[in-house]
């Protein structure tokens, strides 16, 4: 290809392919984690943003004030489980799940941020409601922004839930978490 004198000495062209290898997969990983942070919008509410959190997910009381009424939701469940073929007789072992959860900036009504969940189980509603209020704790204190709390919701937040302690935001896990694919898995009792 070209003339030997042109040619760099071989263990300089190693050096250069393996500095070009790292470059290539730096820039992977930063793509990746800036893919997992990015949340779908319409999934989230518009009102709450990293600079409105005082006023909104932080006050007390918030996510009620901003949530439909209670018969609308359960209206909602009900179409969800038929759609997926659950029996409505177990309809008392499922949970409306919000994707990304009111209390960390989540829309209360919009369709595509509502699924199904198990209540109980490592993947069901309850763990969940209690890894989101962890989350929102650490972001109104301000050791984590909401960004990686809604990604790590929206990712694996099971990893997530066994990360964390009741005193500190641990969040060393949070990169596992935050997986470009969220862990979902499709099939009955798992958000679509």
């Amino acid at each position: 290809m070209f003339p030997s004198h042109l040619r760099a000495p071989a263990p300089l062209r190693v050096r250069q392919a393996r500095v070009t290898l790292m470059l290539g997969l730096t820039a992977l990983i930063a793509w990746r984690a800036g893919v997992a942070h990015a949340q779908d919008s319409s999934m989230l509410d518009q009102r709450v943003t990293q600079q409105s959190i005082g006023e909104t997910i932080c006050r007390p009381g918030y996510a009620s004030a901003v949530a439909p009424p209670f018969d609308e939701l359960m209206a909602r469940k009900d179409r969800m489980l038929a759609e997926r073929g659950i029996d409505p007789d177990d309809a008392a072992d499922f949970a409306l799940d919000r994707r990304v959860p009111v209390v960390l900036g989540g829309s209360p009504d919009a369709p595509s941020n509502l699924g199904l969940l198990p209540w109980a189980g490592r993947q069901g509603e309850r763990r969940k409601a209690r890894a989101a209020v962890m989350l929102k704790r650490c972001v109104c204190e301000g050791k984590l922004s909401l960004a990686e709390a809604q990604a790590a919701i929206v990712g694996d937040w099971s990893v997530v839930y066994s990360g964390f302690s009741q005193e500190s935001c641990n969040i060393s896990r949070l990169d596992v978490a935050t997986s470009v694919d969220g862990g979902r898995r499709a099939g009955p009792g798992s958000s679509p």
